[in-house]
């Protein structure tokens, strides 16, 4: 039985190792090497508060995937956009880990105040593209040769989701831990 919480802090480095087994062995992931502990650590810091982390745990306690949401881009007008993102360790692919992932983040970005939700998917990707479209996704664009590695290019399609109804002035975004506190989602 896998059990979705939020992370915290000190799931940093578990979390790092499935991104980085994901930049050292597929185009999915565009690091070009093992990103740092550090990095992740002050990109938590940044932004943890508002754009959520959780992770799959297993019976072990052992994170077997994780997802999180980053701002979409720096101006303030993107405020209510979130980039998505869900990693699974490659020993437990095909589990429904991330389905589960997005079945709990999903929601927490619509309490939050979240209305528009992006997807970057490294082309071809059928198993990705098939998790989003399951969340609603829609195919937005497609961007031609924007990543080079493993010494080819590759192609990037982003995938959206609109949370909410179309508002004239939409509300402020909620806090992660409050919009999570009436989810049964685990404190981590």
């Amino acid at each position: 039985m896998t059990e979705i919480r939020l992370a915290d802090f000190d799931d940093l480095s578990a979390i790092l190792a499935i991104s980085n087994w994901a930049a050292i062995n597929t185009a999915a992931n565009f690091a070009l090497e093992p990103e740092t502990l550090e990095s992740w650590q002050a990109e938590w810091r940044e932004t943890h508060e508002l754009y959520p982390y959780l992770v799959a745990v297993d019976d072990h306690n052992t994170i077997v995937g994780f997802t999180k949401a980053t701002p979409w881009k720096g101006r303030c007008a993107y405020i209510y956009s979130a980039e998505v993102t869900v990693y699974v360790h490659p020993d437990h692919h095909g589990h429904g880990i991330g389905k589960a992932l997005y079945g709990r983040l999903m929601p927490t970005l619509k309490a939050q105040g979240y209305h528009t939700l992006l997807a970057g998917i490294t082309q071809p990707n059928e198993a990705s593209v098939r998790l989003h479209e399951s969340f609603g996704f829609k195919r937005a664009a497609l961007f031609e040769r924007v990543g080079w590695k493993f010494d080819r290019w590759h192609d990037v399609g982003y995938w959206e989701l609109l949370l909410q109804e179309e508002t004239v002035r939409p509300s402020p975004i909620v806090a992660v831990r409050e919009a999570a506190s009436g989810m049964e989602l685990g404190a981590g």
